[in-house]
């Protein structure tokens, strides 16, 4: 069973899992992810490839999702040291300041709460956000060109290939891929064919929707999309 909700607290995602015999299929997405699974803090980095955790059936996991961009500021290192990869939270911050969140983690009624709190000094700790990092992804989420991009943001496209690995992991054509198959996935969930998905989400057309799709996600769209077997 799968629940999410906004954060009040910062700009994230709060979600929670419960592991079940079927694994699940964890698509990139972008994001970056600090998650708690009852025993020990870890993140999540940003995926180039679909990505399926195995867990113990009944495994219980409470985490926050950190929009591109983010987590750099919340874990104190550059995105592109996370990319594809999961890693105890201690190999990123002090073993002390990690051991006291956890403590607390485990005994609160709320670990989702404690999360919040905790990302929220990281934040503060780290100072205003830099704002080209939402009018990237603002521009490559539309579909502009990277050089559009980059000259919005005011910078070179190397410059934006710089900071795009700093802060989201990879660099901005890569980012606009994903983010491109996570708008047609998006459309196709609400009941849009394929085709037409294919058309509203940029892609040349169908055939060429499969192949990202394929490439990114494991999967064509069509068995991505279907429904789980019964029983």
């Amino acid at each position: 069973m799968y629940e999410e909700r906004r954060s009040a607290r910062v700009p994230a995602v709060v979600w929670s899992r419960t592991a079940g015999v079927r694994q699940q299929r964890v698509l990139p997405d972008g994001c970056t992810d600090l998650i708690w699974d009852g025993a020990e803090l870890f993140v999540a980095g940003p995926d180039t490839r679909a990505h399926q955790p195995a867990a113990p059936p009944g495994t219980r996991y409470t985490a926050l999702r950190f929009p591109p961009g983010t987590g750099p500021a919340v874990f104190g290192v550059p995105a592109h040291e996370l990319r594809d990869r999961r890693l105890p939270l201690a190999a990123l911050r002090p073993e002390a300041e990690v051991r006291r969140l956890a403590e607390r983690v485990a005994g609160a009624a709320d670990p989702a709460e404690v999360l919040e709190r905790a990302a929220a000094e990281a934040l503060r700790a780290a100072g205003p956000a830099d704002p080209r990092r939402t009018a990237i992804v603002a521009g490559l989420r539309a579909g502009l060109p990277v050089a559009e991009v980059a000259e919005r943001a005011g910078l070179g496209v190397r410059g934006l290939h710089r900071l795009s690995l700093a802060a989201f992991g990879y660099g901005p054509k890569t980012l606009a891929r994903i983010l491109r198959m996570n708008r047609a996935l998006d459309l196709a969930r609400a009941g849009r064919p394929l085709a037409e998905t294919a058309a509203l989400a940029g892609y040349c057309d169908q055939a060429h929707l499969t192949r990202e799709v394929r490439a990114l996600a494991g999967l064509p769209p069509a068995l991505l999309l279907a429904p789980p077997p019964s029983g």
